[in-house]
């Protein structure tokens, strides 16, 4: 795409020099207007609520004024929240100058919740001789498919395989309505799927139709998986999941009745992204973190924040324990920021991954992120075991040093950047322990910079061996999730570059390596299915988790392409492409877009997955799409 004669690349790297040098802060606020009307998908038009923005907004919440939220912040929050701001809290005297029309559209756009919203939200609803059944002959009920978070679903559960998987067709869409990204990894309990969405509404809809059981609103968007503790005893069937306001909830899986709500009570930035890891009663919640964008602020001091996880009794909510990822509490370095701002330190090492649990050692395993302020802490971008009981932080092994950011380096306020400025090279995905027919275990864990190593968890995290299958970059690497069957690990590469910072060649596609020794075993390359007005928000770049049955990989990717590999040899043995329009079972008009976070599904001959991420400038959607296989071969499936 060009803009006049300024093609959509050199224009994107031109914002990058641009930001990392002095400018003009008005100079960079048009660039930056016209690169975000630039890169609008063909599909849509340009968002009313952006002019508005830009208009009435912008001078303010770019980081020019003291202590007014970036814009940055707004894609975390509810619409109704910031119209009600508008309306009658903090704002109301600065939008007192817009009309009611405009104030809901700079609401929506603020959240990223794409335009105006349907004017009948309502699912269809299934009827009352449909009931949740309290028995199930099989689940899925957690984002890694097991504590170990293998992601590996088995034949009998998949009803997936080389011989049908060419037969999968598109069953019914269901669309959240008003969204723009869609990012809850569905799980499963008999015939029913649960999953959160960008407005905080939880959904339990039957498999085989697409109708809702019932919903539950949460105060803002759940983006992780809900973990699902099937019935016992005199416990119900129970929903366990977070927020993006580090809210923590149990609710009834029969009828979504609320049984308890706490909070992390830690921090004002902390959120909940990685999924709550449910184990022997107790809910473990990793910590991440919107400081990250708020240190976007100049007058703000950053940074306080410190990751870790927090475990709750599953039965009543109440708090056991929580333990950081940086033991020591932050401190005034006695350095400033350009305006005379402290710079507080350490801080970061967010948690953006499901737990993983090793019963044998009494142990957590968590990857972290970049720290958020100089210096760079010796636990961001490291691997860390955290004893269950307790929650003591037995051992650490950082995997890149000197790893600081925030967005303050991304955009024209630099006020807060760190002296290290990045790579901000993430452990996003979650460390996955395998036991090898050695008889021994080793934990396997992707980076954003492009790295899979092989960890020895009787050693403290040491190194076995290491595979550089990428060039790494902002949005991974190895982002999310990798996937195994025992003996060969999956990794799916984004190796996405949208800046210009990491310009050599990529390896976007999906990996196969030996679990033992890293050798790898295939590499299949993904290729771009994009249109050119719709770069650079699409590109091959898998940023998703992978998932694998026998015989079969799932991955999907950033220009909306759900692919299934042939796990011996990488071919590609079916394909869709989801990046498109669709009419969702309750009538409305729905779009696919980017496939981000989350992984597809695979359960009883039918194949789930999200679509849609407008966030980073990606594609926008809100679907969640249910493949099936026909009926005859799925019932013989299940």
């Amino acid at each position: 795409m060009k803009v006049g004669e300024i093609t959509m690349s050199s224009m994107l790297q031109a914002t990058y020099r641009v930001v990392h040098g002095p400018c003009n802060r008005s100079v960079l606020l048009a660039l930056l207007a016209v690169l975000l009307l630039a890169m609008q998908p063909s599909y849509a038009a340009v968002d009313p609520g952006q002019l508005v923005y830009q208009q009435h907004c912008a001078e303010c919440h770019e980081g020019n004024v003291p202590r007014a939220p970036h814009n940055i912040l707004f894609r975390m929050s509810q619409p109704e929240d910031i119209l009600t701001a508008l309306n009658e809290g903090v704002m109301k005297e600065q939008a007192a100058k817009l009309s009611a029309a405009e104030r809901v559209l700079v609401a929506n756009y603020l959240a990223g919740s794409g335009g105006k919203s349907p004017a009948d939200p309502s699912p269809l609803m299934c009827g009352a001789d449909k009931p949740i059944s309290t028995s199930a002959k099989s689940s899925i009920v957690s984002w890694g498919a097991g504590e170990r978070n293998h992601r590996f679903i088995d034949a009998d559960t998949a009803g997936l395989s080389r011989d049908n998987v060419s037969d999968l067709q598109l069953k019914w869409v269901f669309d959240f309505p008003g969204a723009t990204r869609a990012r809850s990894q569905p799980t499963l309990y008999g015939d029913v799927i649960y999953v959160g969405s960008q407005h905080g509404v939880v959904y339990a809809i039957d498999l085989e139709t697409g109708c809702v059981h019932w919903t539950f609103k949460a105060d803002a968007e759940v983006r992780s998986a809900i973990s699902v503790a099937p019935p016992s005893g005199d416990a119900p069937l129970t929903l366990y999941f977070g927020d993006l306001s580090g809210n923590v909830y149990s609710v009834n899986g029969l009828d979504g009745q609320l049984a308890w709500r706490t909070h992390l009570n830690d921090h004002p930035n902390a959120i909940i992204t990685g999924s709550p890891r449910l184990y022997d009663g107790r809910l473990f919640v990793p910590m991440s973190s919107r400081e990250w964008a708020t240190a976007a602020d100049p007058n703000y001091a950053c940074c306080t924040f410190r990751g870790g996880i927090t475990a709750f009794s599953a039965a009543d909510g109440k708090m056991l324990w929580k333990n950081f990822s940086i033991p020591e509490e932050p401190v005034d370095t006695g350095k400033r920021n350009p305006l005379d701002v402290p710079i507080v330190a350490p801080s970061g090492a967010p948690v953006w991954n499901s737990p993983t649990v090793d019963a044998e050692r009494g142990l957590l395993y968590v990857g972290t992120g970049e720290s958020y302020s100089s210096p760079a802490h010796r636990n961001s971008d490291a691997v860390l075991a955290f004893a269950i009981d307790t929650g003591e932080l037995v051992w650490s092994k950082q995997l890149t040093a000197n790893d600081a950011w925030n967005m303050s380096c991304f955009i024209g306020s630099s006020y807060n950047c760190p002296e290290e400025n990045g790579p901000d090279m993430d452990i996003g995905a979650p460390p996955v322990l395998i036991s090898l027919k050695s008889g021994k275990d080793i934990l396997v864990v992707g980076q954003k910079n492009g790295f899979v190593y092989g960890m020895d968890p009787e050693k403290k995290g040491e190194i076995i061996w290491s595979r550089k299958v990428g060039l790494g970059g902002y949005a991974g690497g190895i982002h999310w999730g990798l996937a195994t069957d025992g003996e060969t690990v999956y990794a799916p590469n984004a190796d996405t570059d949208f800046i210009g910072r990491f310009d050599a060649e990529r390896f976007p596609g999906v990996f196969a390596l030996d679990a033992e020794t890293g050798k790898q075993l295939w590499y299949t390359r993904a290729e771009e299915d994009c249109e050119d007005h719709e770069k650079p928000a699409c590109d091959a770049g898998i940023s998703a988790a992978a998932t694998a049955v026998p015989g079969l990989v799932f991955a999907g990717g950033f220009d909306g392409q759900l692919r299934a590999y042939d796990s011996e040899t990488g071919k590609v043995l079916w394909a869709y492409q989801t990046n498109r329009s669709f009419t969702s079972v309750a009538g409305r008009e729905a779009h696919g877009g980017s496939i981000e976070s989350d992984g597809p599904v695979a359960y009883q001959g039918h194949l789930l997955v999200n679509s849609g991420y407008l966030f980073g400038d990606r594609l926008p959607g809100n679907v969640l799409l249910n493949f099936a296989l026909p009926d005859r071969d799925a019932k013989e499936a299940r």
